[in-house]
């Protein structure tokens, strides 16, 4: 029971990213995992601000006189 709690605790942690964090203990593989995650990340971001400025778009233009 614990075991599977530390276990999901430890994966979770792994994928933490934290900015300016000292990149030379990890390996070629855990880096480019942190790349992909970050990628992805980027991703949602670009498709969350896309989805904002259409909504204010819309808005810009049902108050426009």
């Amino acid at each position: 029971m614990f075991h599977d709690e530390d276990s999901a605790a430890g994966a979770k942690a792994k994928h933490t990213i934290t900015p300016g964090e000292d990149l030379s203990e990890l390996s070629l593989e855990d880096l480019a995992e942190r790349k992909r995650l970050l990628q992805e990340e980027i991703l949602r971001i670009d498709a969350m601000t896309e989805k904002k400025q259409a909504g204010r778009s819309a808005a810009d233009a049902v108050f426009k006189f």
